[in-house]
């Protein structure tokens, strides 16, 4: 699982049939956590499942892979990254 922020929304002309009532977010990918009140993120930027109803700014939690489908098991759906949650505060004690 992976930290992200929800960075726009994206709209399908044409999709597959298993998408229907999909919203798509894409979102950035936090790659350092020091860097997590700044924008940009500096991560990858990705296309995922909003399955939380998230709102742009948002700060989520991303599932990629097949554990990004689970939740719609048996039901095959064709994507690679889903927001399984959606984050109010990150907290990292030091050492």
């Amino acid at each position: 699982m992976k930290l992200a922020r929800t960075i726009g929304t994206l709209t399908l002309s044409r999709y597959h049939p298993s998408m229907q009532g999909a919203k798509l977010r894409c979102v950035e990918v936090v790659d350092d956590i020091d860097r997590l009140a700044t924008e940009p993120l500096g991560g990858d930027t990705l296309i995922a499942w909003d399955l939380c109803g998230s709102g742009l700014g948002d700060l989520v939690a991303l599932a990629e892979g097949p554990e990004a489908t689970q939740p719609f098991h048996p039901d095959i759906k064709p994507l690679d990254a889903s927001i399984v949650a959606l984050l109010d505060d990150v907290s990292i004690r030091g050492n």
